[in-house]
């Protein structure tokens, strides 16, 4: 059996694109359905307070300041030349390496193009 590639979400609370994501991209049929049959999903917050084990590895959630911080596999999972900008979309293949980056808005037609590529 072949296994599925993962699509990690990740998101935070504060972010006005994530959230538009959600509310639109998120909430298609058939991304939704094409999400469900053919990926393993993953919503992941950026701002996630518990130990995340992924890997063997424990990842953390790193304090910045009073009441902010990001999460270790947010940062493993998510940063782009140096850069962590959310929200992002990072695909792993079936050994966990990741594959396919995006970070930014997608509209519901542009994360279809990206999933009927990565289906290939």
């Amino acid at each position: 059996m072949k296994r599925k590639k993962t699509i990690v979400f990740i998101q935070t609370d504060w972010c006005q694109f994530c959230h538009a994501m959600k509310n639109t991209t998120f909430k298609n049929e058939e991304i939704i359905k094409e999400l469900n049959n053919t990926f393993y999903f993953v919503d992941f917050n950026a701002e996630e307070k518990r130990a995340v084990v992924f890997n063997k590895t424990t990842f953390q959630f790193k304090p910045t300041g009073n009441n902010s911080g990001t999460h270790e596999l947010a940062i493993a999972l998510g940063t782009i030349n140096k850069q962590l900008n959310f929200p992002v979309l990072c695909v792993l293949n079936s050994e966990n390496e990741i594959i396919f980056q995006h970070s930014g808005y997608l509209k519901p037609k542009e994360l279809k193009l990206i999933l009927a590529k990565l289906k290939e």
